[in-house]
Parts: structure tokens; C-alpha cells; sequence
């Protein structure tokens, strides 16, 4: 299989980012369709030194933006991640289209509207792209000053968050009744908790959906060592790797917009983004890769 080129994504349209799917779409900057594999930087991001691994994160980067990525996802619960992708941004492997997301995470109201001013300044971007209240905490406070910094034209998209499968309840009734534009929660093939009320609250709603967690943190790898692509998958969807797989998974289903692994390696970042290649799996293809997951 051959890689994934800038202008190959310039076509690519999948089910899930019609706009008739979401009447609140995630565009980039140009008004183009934001392309449904992201990168987290939970964890993989968060460092400062040694040389040799800041290095190493721009290629990563470097990978990410020749295959046509556009969304990275941060946090200031992140560590050093704001810090090191600001330092690390190039406009000319860029090529404006980065698509910045990032998190208010504090229960202060004022601690937060300074979260939103140093993430402009981390990111060096005037204008973020999409802001999240993360993992819900004091919500109704900060959702007040990211509105506020929409209104202002600061901020494109505000959104809230939550991982690990927890307050499902509680963000379903959220995504009833706030104005927002996205939502980001956990859901890959072996956990699908979200199926039974995010997903069908967030497409009802016509929110876009950003997953987290879409290897459940590396965790669907080790059930997969040593075992091979099954041939259908190679046949029928031109999957080639395990990543592409699990990828495929998540962003086919009607409701998901985009999905942000995160990874500290250029070869798995280039890995990741062949999920861009091919078919989208169908509603039966995608029963298929559970029963296929499940036998394993």
C-alpha cells in the first residue's frame, strides 16, 4: 500500500463528515473538511529533553502533516504538550492547515479564562480552533467564557469532554441541552459503551464527535500480538496493519467526525494515517470486525 498524499485527502469524504450528518461541522481554517484521523498528545507530548526525543516529536509532526492531518488535541493537564507543539510548528510543513484543539481543566472560573489566554499563547495561534471544558470539571463556568471567547472570534468551536467511560449519563443530558459543537469521549471496538447513548445523542443533535482512546491506550495491540490482518479485512477495506483496522472501526460509524491517537513514533504516526486509504467499512463489514476481534 502507498502512503497517503496532502492532495488524495483533498477528495476524501467520508459517511460520517456529511454535512448532513452534522450540522455543526468541523472545518479547517480554508472551509475544507477536517480529515477523520487526528493526533492526541496525552502523554507523548509531555516532555522538554532530551534533544533527541524533541526530534523525534517533529517528525512525528513532519509525518502527520505530509499525509494531510489537521487536527492535534491538547490539554493543560497535558504536562508540557501546549509548550512543545508551539515550539515545534512550522508553517511551511503546515501549510495552514492545522486545526487546534485544546482543553480548559481547573475548577477555578478564573484559573480558566487564564488557561484559554496561555494556550493562545503556547499554541501561538490567536485564533484557537476548538476548546473543550475537560472531563466536565465546573463546566457551567467555563462554558460561559468559552462562549464569551466565541462571540469574541477567539475561539471557532467550543466543546466538552469526558474519557474512560465515565458521566455518560451525565454528558447525554449535557448534549441535550448546551450550545456547543463537539463533544469528545472514548469508543473503540472493544469499548462500545458509547453506542447506547453519546453516539446516537451526539448525532441527533448534529454535534461532531472526537474519540479518544481509539487503541484504549495501547490496550487493543496487546490482544493482537502476533496475529495477522485478517485476509477479508486486506481484501474488502485494503487494510494492512492493526492501527488501520481500529481506526477504520471508530471513524465509520455515522456519528464520529474524527478520531486522535496519539503516539510518540514517526513510523506509527505514518501507520495511523493509511487509515485514511481505502473503503470505509460498512454497517455489516463493521460486525464483521467485531466478530473477527472477538475470536482472537
Amino acid at each position: 500500500m502507498t502512503g497517503i498524499t496532502a492532495g488524495a485527502l483533498c477528495s476524501y469524504r467520508p459517511l460520517a463528515l456529511t454535512q448532513s450528518t452534522h450540522s455543526k461541522l468541523l472545518l479547517l481554517k480554508s472551509g475544507s473538511i477536517i480529515p477523520p484521523i487526528g493526533m492526541g498528545t496525552w502523554l507523548t507530548f509531555n516532555l522538554t529533553s532530551p534533544p533527541e526525543a524533541v526530534a523525534e516529536r517533529q517528525k512525528v509532526l513532519n509525518e502527520f502533516y505530509a499525509a494531510g492531518g489537521g487536527m492535534i488535541d491538547s490539554s493543560p493537564m497535558y504536562g508540557q504538550s501546549e509548550t512543545l507543539i508551539g515550539q515545534l510548528r512550522n508553517p511551511q510543513t503546515e501549510k495552514d492547515r492545522l486545526f487546534s484543539a485544546t482543553k480548559i481543566w481547573t475548577p477555578l472560573s478564573a484559573h480558566g479564562r487564564a488557561q484559554l489566554k496561555s494556550s493562545h499563547d503556547l499554541w501561538k495561534e490567536p485564533v484557537l480552533d476548538l476548546v473543550y471544558v475537560h472531563n466536565l470539571l465546573n463546566w457551567e463556568s467555563h462554558l460561559k467564557t468559552l462562549q464569551a471567547a466565541k462571540d469574541a472570534r477567539k475561539v471557532r468551536y467550543i466543546g466538552l469532554t469526558t474519557s474512560h467511560g465515565r458521566r455518560h449519563e451525565q454528558m447525554e443530558n449535557l448534549i441535550k441541552t448546551q450550545n456547543i459543537d463537539a463533544v469528545q469521549f472514548s469508543y473503540n471496538i472493544l469499548d462500545r459503551a458509547a453506542e447506547n447513548r453519546l453516539l446516537p445523542a451526539a448525532k441527533d443533535n448534529g454535534l461532531s464527535v472526537i474519540i479518544n482512546r481509539p487503541f484504549m491506550t495501547g490496550g487493543l495491540f496487546r490482544q493482537v500480538k502476533d496475529q495477522l490482518i485478517p485476509e477479508w479485512a486486506k481484501q474488502e477495506l485494503n487494510i494492512e496493519s492493526w492501527a488501520a483496522f481500529f481506526l477504520k472501526f471508530v471513524t465509520s460509524h455515522p456519528a464520529v467526525t474524527i478520531a486522535i491517537p496519539a503516539t510518540s513514533q514517526p513510523a506509527h504516526m505514518k501507520e495511523n494515517m493509511l487509515a485514511l486509504a481505502g473503503p470505509m467499512p460498512t454497517a455489516r463489514q463493521r460486525q464483521k470486525m467485531i466478530n473477527t476481534f472477538e475470536q482472537i
